[in-house]
């Protein structure tokens, strides 16, 4: 099937755009444009995009870089850790400011630009960069094609990184699309937190932000990745995620959307490695005439696998959701677990919200469960708080952040928790 693709990208724009990078990484990036080209837009489940905007947008803008954290806009440097010397911080195309502390320098932990490490460390990035099986469609080609700035994350054998890896993805300036990818390879026994912050200015004319994370998960690794994106009302967010973990590995993913704009999020994990194991929280509340669709998926391979999926969601106004959570457990995945829950308020008679869950079982000697709930805030309680003397508007906004708490409690950095209960409240207001 073709599908026409937007005439202000073509080979020679590619070409140009990889000028520089070794011949492997070309060569992806026209695959990528090809399939750009060729691809259909994904099929996804009662949201229509073929209307959305994916390929309005000027895809480079350099930016010079930053000496230091100071001259940031205050509104940036608020969403880090102060006593946190790892920081890599993107501001369009380009990375603009990059610290490592000494002491992971000396482990050998690798966290640094993409590109830097490309040309540093060109034989490991090759194995992984878009090596982890996330679906082909014209959107993930066309991030494959252009994709700029973005981060590499390698955690050496045994190595346990106690403070959190931070990461800020930023926007300014009109129609400049950010394109990120975030490579994280954790070694055997190893261990890491990444925190990251997606953030832009309020547009005047629409935006596009279309962003990969891919994370393996060597044997006995454990990886923790948290995000936090508040993005305005004219920017179309697609995000793909996906992890593989080995033997006994771990990956969890703790997840906050706060966007005003339309948004396409799929967190995979595949669970390859017997006694493997991945939790998956996020919380995400809609307002406006907002259309979001978000799916969570655990593809049990191995043995003695585990897996956990909790999905929150708040829907206000006229906005409308859908959370797929999926569970697949393949032929000889034994002694499998899985469990989901997806749930969501809906506040307002026009707000729209779908909750699914799904069980693909090819394996007799597993255990899977799921539940899900589709409703109003519950009219008892509201009514048991309004008769303790507190107004109803309050009582429905303690009632939502109660409901939202198990995720946004599990976030890794304090300043992460107060800044999504700050979003939170923006939403409610």
């Amino acid at each position: 099937m073709s599908v026409e693709a937007n005439v202000r990208f073509d080979q020679e724009a590619v070409t140009r755009f990889s000028q520089g990078e070794p011949e492997w990484l070309t060569q992806l990036r026209q695959e990528g444009f090809a399939g750009y080209q060729q691809l259909p837009l994904p099929k996804l489940e009662k949201t229509k995009i073929d209307k959305w905007n994916i390929d309005e947008f000027t895809p480079y803008k350099e930016e010079a870089a930053l000496s230091s954290l100071e001259e940031l806009p205050q509104e940036i440097k608020d969403l880090l850790d102060a006593d946190n010397d790892n920081v890599i911080v993107q501001k369009h195309s380009g990375i603009v400011y990059a610290r490592i502390s000494d002491s992971l320098k000396a482990q050998g932990v690798l966290f640094m630009p993409l590109s830097q490490a490309i040309r540093e460390h060109s034989d490991l990035v090759k194995k992984h960069l878009f090596q982890c099986g996330i679906e082909k469609h014209k959107i993930t080609a066309l991030h494959q094609a252009l994709w700029s700035g973005g981060f590499f994350i390698y955690v050496p054998k045994n190595v346990e990184v106690k403070e959190p890896l931070q990461t800020v993805i930023w926007g300014m300036d009109e129609e400049v699309a950010l394109l990120p990818h975030t490579l994280i390879v954790a070694d055997v026994n190893s261990k890491v937190t990444v925190v990251e912050n997606v953030v832009g200015a309020k547009y005047a004319r629409p935006v596009v932000v279309n962003g990969m994370v891919e994370v393996f998960a060597q044997s006995g690794a454990k990886v923790r990745y948290a995000s936090a994106r508040s993005l305005s009302e004219k920017v179309t967010d697609y995000t793909y995620r996906r992890g593989i973990t080995e033997n006994d590995a771990r990956i969890e993913w703790l997840l906050g959307d706060m966007n005003l704009g339309n948004t396409v999020a799929n967190t995979t994990t595949i669970l390859s490695g017997n006694g493997s194991s991945s939790d998956f929280k996020s919380v995400a509340i809609a307002n406006g005439s907002q259309k979001e669709n978000f799916v969570a998926r655990v593809v049990h391979l191995g043995t003695h696998t585990e897996s956990n999926i909790l999905s929150r969601g708040v829907m206000l106004d006229e906005a409308t959701a859908i959370f797929n959570g999926i569970t697949e457990m393949k032929k000889g995945a034994e002694k499998a677990n899985g469990e989901q829950a997806e749930n969501i308020l809906m506040i307002g008679d026009r707000a729209r919200g779908d909750a699914n869950p799904i069980l693909l079982i090819d394996e007799d000697d597993v255990m899977a469960g799921h539940a899900a709930s589709v409703g109003p805030v519950s009219p008892l309680q509201v009514y048991y708080m309004m008769s303790r003397g507190i107004e109803r508007k309050e009582a429905e906004r303690l009632i939502i952040n109660g409901f939202v708490a198990p995720v946004v409690d599990s976030l890794p950095i304090e300043g992460m928790k107060k800044r999504l209960s700050m979003m939170i409240e923006g939403k409610l207001s």
